[in-house]
């Protein structure tokens, strides 16, 4: 295909793609139109028209955030169909829209009719002849890829290009994952399109597009139900900050915005964990038997609180000492949560205290003048707060820093190197695997009693109302402080989706954490048991199928890896083997004729530094620096001290990035740097699985350095 006939086809798409974005500026008057009116509605000085107002503002806004999310590529497939099904090109873009006679201009992705944009196959065509792609940069066309699907029908359409989904393996790679609207394959259709109800799982070995294709599901499901899952919520979660940032412009630019994405130390509400355990301690972390062990701490005595009360009272001594308050402590507990019975606490003491009466003098008064002396008692008061305060989780979860008393709630449950790992961990911050401790903390303690009525709360031990809470929610850790918001209450967890990425890496505990969110939400998870970074699969299966309870389970397998060349999955595959891993193998459609290649040096930066310069000058895109956990800072640092002289960009745009082997879960780079892949496979138990994982970021190039 000569370059006229190409550039005839490119104006031609243009004039097309511009009546679209003509549409595109009508609508997005409209929308303003909307507004404006809305404004105006709020002016009538009644009710009624504050409602009308807030409402087609709410409208208003949601069309023009739409609009405004889909400018960027909006125009990005065409298809053309044999005859008898329709003699006009059909268009199909981010979103939907219709001209000024409310004919379709373009079908909006997730709709019905674009599905066979995505599922015809040359063996397949269902009637399409050519499927076109089209490449913009803002507005402007700048390519098209053709797949001619129909080779049967006699046709004068042009076929251009090499063909969509190779022009998109081509592409070089920046710091954010892109959408693949353009490019979905039949298989990840059929995955993106699954049932609404119950769990869909989504499984298939490295560069599949599972993360990407459950992305596209949420933005499916919110298309098909607005209503459900706008007002209900979706949850994504990730295994990390790093991650998250890479996938944040995927669901924004399908022009989804209603999404809360969290990494795993971010979904609690209120609290935010980048640091990570040693992997021994992570592991007793996220073992299923903490939920015993966080139990029993719940019911423990507070720190340092008061462990007697004495009073005279009218000839008598009333003492609650610790065999009575043993006895009001399971009281309390087997009324609930222990923050749930925060106001019963006055009435309960008072109760013990009142049956230890027995003079004639303190029995000539009754049981209500005694329950209001103890009630204006500073004494008293002072007592009942310290003894039974409103708890805060992060707070208990501190009390474990304790060995003693961890010890003694660890009996049974843990052995004592377990204890001892756990008691040297506890740090001045939380880390990401004390998250879920927290969390699970927060259901064990429950929520204080919200009261409006000052005499079912005379010791103000419960909040008084909602917008109070904001002052019983500040709390230390360590010396620092955290915030939760006031709505970060039990009650407030549920979601209507909820996307786990990376799902082979949940622990136990982390399974518990976001099967809260999910009891009556539908799901999809992603994963891959070869990439699994917990070392006890059984358990954490065990976890999930509690966490998701009877909801029925659709899966779906990804077979093909369109991000690694073959020459690169070759060495990952092998190197699999050769470790034992059990690995999903799928087939890498792409070769560039590169080899991985292996650098053993005396010494270690200068080899790094030549690596990284041969990759910078060798592909176009993004270059990652993988390193052990022991190693990451002394990298940085070189690297660091490389920009200066190399010329090296820092920041959100920089090309080159130091991670850890787990930092690059769910990454993809044109190329990379391993460095010391030994020391990575031997600096956790699943180190072989963390190993396979960095084997298989690299799209274009990699080289492997190691100290000779």
């Amino acid at each position: 295909m000569n370059d006229d006939v190409a550039a005839r086809e490119i104006a031609s798409e243009q004039e097309f793609v511009d009546s679209v974005y003509r549409q595109l500026a009508d609508s997005a008057r409209s929308a303003e139109q909307l507004a404006a009116e809305g404004r105006a509605r709020g002016q009538l000085g009644h009710e009624g028209g504050l409602v009308e107002r807030d409402a087609m503002l709410f409208q208003a806004a949601k069309r023009i955030a739409t609009l405004d999310a889909a400018h960027e590529g909006l125009v990005f497939g065409r298809l053309d169909m044999r005859a008898e099904i329709d003699e006009e090109p059909r268009y199909v873009g981010r979103i939907g829209l219709r001209d000024g006679n409310h004919d379709i201009l373009l079908i909006d992705w997730r709709a019905p009719a674009a599905a066979v944009f995505y599922q015809a196959t040359p063996a397949e065509p269902q009637g399409v002849i050519r499927r076109r792609i089209l490449r913009s940069t803002a507005e402007t066309v700048i390519g098209v890829e053709d797949d001619l699907l129909d080779a049967d029908v006699d046709t004068d359409l042009p076929i251009v290009g090499e063909g969509a989904l190779m022009a998109q393996l081509s592409r070089a790679r920046d710091r954010s994952m892109h959408s693949i609207v353009a490019t979905i394959q039949a298989e990840q259709d059929r995955a993106i399109r699954a049932p609404e109800k119950g769990v869909v799982l989504i499984t298939g070995g490295p560069g599949t597009g599972k993360t990407v294709v459950a992305l596209h599901r949420a933005a499916f499901l919110l298309y098909g139900d607005r209503r459900r899952y706008e007002t209900g919520g979706v949850l994504v979660v990730g295994p990390s900050g790093v991650f998250m940032r890479y996938i944040e412009r995927v669901l924004p630019s399908l022009g989804e915005t209603a999404v809360a994405l969290r990494s795993l130390g971010d979904v609690v509400d209120g609290l935010r964990a980048a640091r990570r355990d040693d992997p021994r301690v992570a592991e007793v972390k996220g073992s299923a038997v903490m939920a015993e062990l966080l139990r029993r701490t719940a019911r423990q005595s507070v720190p340092g609180g008061p462990r007697e009360f004495r009073v005279f009272y009218r000839d008598d001594v009333l003492l609650l000492g610790p065999r009575e308050l043993g006895q009001v402590r399971r009281q309390l507990l087997s009324m609930g949560p222990r923050n749930r019975s925060v106001n019963k606490v006055a009435s309960t003491l008072i109760d013990h205290l009142w049956r230890q009466v027995r003079s004639e003098r303190a029995r000539e008064r009754t049981k209500e003048d005694f329950a209001e002396e103890m009630r204006t008692s500073d004494a008293f008061l002072d007592f009942a707060a310290g003894w039974w305060p409103t708890l805060d989780a992060a707070t208990v979860l501190g009390w474990l820093g304790d060995h003693d008393l961890l010890t003694r709630v660890a009996e049974g449950v843990l052995d004592d190197e377990a204890v001892r790992l756990l008691t040297k961990s506890w740090g001045d911050d939380l880390s990401v695997d004390d998250i879920p401790l927290v969390d699970e903390l927060r259901y064990l303690l429950g929520d204080p009693p919200l009261v409006n009525d000052a005499d079912e709360d005379p010791l103000g031990l419960a909040d008084t109302s909602l917008s109070e809470l904001t002052l019983s929610t500040e709390r230390e850790w360590g010396g620092q402080r955290t915030w939760a918001p006031p709505t970060n209450r039990v009650e407030d967890d549920g979601y209507a989706h909820v996307l786990i990425d990376e799902a082979q890496d949940l622990t136990p505990m982390q399974w518990r954490m976001v099967g809260r969110r999910g009891r009556t939400a539908t799901w999809t998870i992603v994963g891959d048991p070869a990439q699994s970074s917990w070392p006890v699969p059984a358990e954490a299966e065990k976890a999930r199928a509690e966490a998701l309870g009877t909801k029925p389970l659709h899966e779906f397998h990804l077979s093909t890896n369109y991000r690694n060349s073959s020459e690169i999955y070759a060495f990952a595959a092998a190197y699999a083997e050769r470790v034992g891993l059990k690995a999903d193998l799928p087939n890498a459609v792409r070769s560039t004729g590169i080899d991985p290649r292996h650098v053993v040096a005396a010494d270690l930066e200068g080899a790094t530094r030549t690596a990284l310069a041969d990759l910078i000058g060798a592909v176009a895109g993004t270059v990652g620096i993988v390193v052990p956990v022991a190693r990451r800072a002394e990298v940085t640092n070189w690297v660091a001290g490389w920009s200066e002289t190399d010329g090296l960009t820092e920041g959100e745009d920089a090309r080159v990035v130091v991670l850890t082997g787990l930092d690059t879960k769910g990454l993809e780079f044109d190329g990379i740097v391993v460095v010391e892949p030994q020391e990575i496979e031997t600096e956790s138990p699943t180190g072989t699985a963390t190993l396979y994982v960095v084997y298989t970021r690299a799209t274009q190039q990699m080289v492997t350095v190691a100290r000779s």
